[in-house]
């Protein structure tokens, strides 16, 4: 058998290990990094991969921290935000509420055709001097303590070989090597199922409806390149456009209130869609002769208990934790886990000790788990009302954008002295975020679910639009640490505004929120919102 030795071993050659492997390149350019992928490219254009739309922090690292903005603009769909219909049960969209924006937000998402992109970085990864092999299986691995080296055992079309590496990263999505090895899987208390398939044909969700005033609310009338909801009590559709030329259409719903049987089929989502969705069943109906796959995930949502190890081992992407697709978080988990590991490397050349590291670089990545997956769980009963789940979105964002958003643009995420030192108001944010999460639940159960023909348009929430543009500001740690601190307070205004609201109609549920009621700054975004 073949037996060399490499710095670093990345299982799966997907998006994770792939991203992973540029960024160690492009940090340390002189490192011998091996990523073994089973899959031989190239894939076919609208690959068969969950993962297609990006949210701010995954565009972020695609194009400022690995490089890629070049081919995200020209191979791939600007994304024109998330867009949500309240449409159970309904073929008439022009008359129910929307919620998005009439124009795209200054700072770029992508909807990303992962075949494409995929190829891409498998050939890009060869031309940065990355040791990328395809057509592999891996038969086993042996874990090594103290400084002892990684074994990896694979095969190819040449024979068996061995690999050694001081470090073992596992990016092998939900096969999960290390994660199975080690009984790493938790659940996470959030149980939901997934279908999704692809058709090969444009699904052009603003020809849906031939309602002038409905058709002139978006400029460009393009919300096709929107990441559309079509939302529905314990469940919501996804409506995604691939850069190919396909559309991925998804059925996302929470377990108990919609089981997989009745969907884990096409023909049985397509009945599903018929009841629940039927403008979207009549779409795929018209073009269902161009059926490009079909699957589904069970329970596609778990924990994990280690993320990375003193023993130089890490997990990144869905061989590690998984969240939920509703936000599309996937690879913003995949940028965090992936700088985490980054550094960790850099400590480990320098001859630094890498266990307290760590240990607080897991902490923190399950803290930002954690608190994205209160925006998940126990919540899809909710998403079907009209009244309740906007604001939610809303806040979801706020919370996403004032937070986590600003400590990862502004390079903070292995800065433990700073976290260290804004420990207050992170936590005064995670709090309040619990509580929030909470008070939707409350609200839903008495809400009048009214759901008007309108458009609740965020970019009229200026507020809100600044947030956005803001993002890529440089800052230095005073002005970062002022602008934690006013987006903390943002969001208790934000909160205020919100028990403001559903107070007007149910007075009962100012109940243990008094301390946020008359905010100034709450009814001043009260106002602007009605407005």
């Amino acid at each position: 058998m073949e037996s060399t030795t490499h710095e670093a071993i990345i299982m799966g050659g997907g998006l994770a290990g792939l991203s992973l492997a540029m960024q160690l390149k492009r940090e340390y350019p002189d490192i011998d990094v091996v990523v073994l992928e089973r899959q031989k490219r190239p894939l076919p254009d609208a690959a068969h991969k969950v993962g297609e739309s990006t949210v701010e922090i995954a565009a972020h690292y695609f194009t400022d921290t690995l490089g890629l903005r070049d081919h995200l603009e020209q191979a791939h769909i600007r994304k024109f935000g998330f867009r949500f219909f309240f449409s159970e049960g309904r073929d008439d969209l022009a008359n129910v509420t929307e919620l998005g924006v009439s124009a795209v937000l200054p700072t770029p998402s992508y909807q990303i055709d992962r075949g494409i992109l995929e190829n891409y970085m498998g050939e890009e990864a060869r031309r940065r001097g990355i040791d990328f092999r395809e057509g592999v299986t891996v038969r086993g691995f042996d874990i090594a303590t103290d400084d002892a080296l990684h074994a990896v055992r694979y095969a190819d079309a040449d024979g068996e070989h061995v690999l050694r590496a001081r470090w073992l990263i596992d990016a092998s999505g939900r096969a999960g090597l290390i994660r199975r090895k080690l009984d790493l899987t938790l659940d996470n208390g959030h149980h939901a199922n997934a279908v999704w398939f692809r058709i090969d044909e444009r699904l052009a969700i603003d020809g849906w409806c031939d309602d002038a005033e409905w058709q002139g609310r978006c400029h460009p009338p393009e919300r096709w390149r929107s990441t559309n909801h079509l939302v529905g009590p314990g469940y919501w559709v996804w409506l995604i456009p691939l850069s190919s030329g396909a559309h991925s259409v998804g059925i996302v719903a929470d377990a108990a209130m919609h089981p997989l049987d009745t969907m884990k089929t096409f023909d049985l989502a397509l009945d599903w869609l018929r009841k629940h969705q039927p403008v979207v069943a009549r779409e795929v109906e018209k073009h269902q002769d161009k059926l490009l796959d079909f699957a589904f995930f069970r329970n596609y949502s778990y924990g994990c208990s280690r993320m990375f190890s003193a023993h130089r081992w890490a997990l990144t992407g869905e061989a590690g934790a998984f969240l939920d697709p509703f936000y599309s978080p996937g690879s913003d988990f995949i940028a965090i886990a992936n700088t985490y590991i980054t550094l960790l490397v850099g400590y480990d050349r320098q001859g630094v000790s890498i266990a307290p590291h760590a240990r607080q670089y897991e902490r923190l990545f399950l803290t930002f788990y954690e608190s994205t997956l209160r925006m998940y769980r126990g919540q899809y009963n909710l998403f079907g009302d009209p009244e309740v789940l906007p604001i939610k979105v809303i806040w979801d964002y706020a919370y996403y954008w004032g937070v986590l958003c600003q400590i990862v643009f502004q390079n903070r995420l292995g800065d433990g002295a700073f976290i260290a030192r804004m420990g207050d108001d992170l936590v005064a944010a995670s709090e309040l975020n619990t509580r929030m999460q909470a008070f939707f639940q409350r609200w839903h159960a008495c809400s009048d679910r009214r759901n008007p023909r309108q458009m609740l348009d965020q970019r009229d929430l200026t507020w809100f639009a600044d947030m956005n543009r803001t993002l890529h500001d440089q800052l230095d740690d005073a002005s970062l640490a002022e602008r934690l601190h006013d987006n903390v307070a943002m969001m208790r205004s934000l909160a205020a505004c919100t028990v403001e609201r559903a107070g007007a109609d149910h007075p009962e549920l100012f109940e243990g929120m008094e301390d946020l009621v008359g905010e100034d700054a709450g009814r001043a975004m009260y106002e602007e919102w009605v407005a």
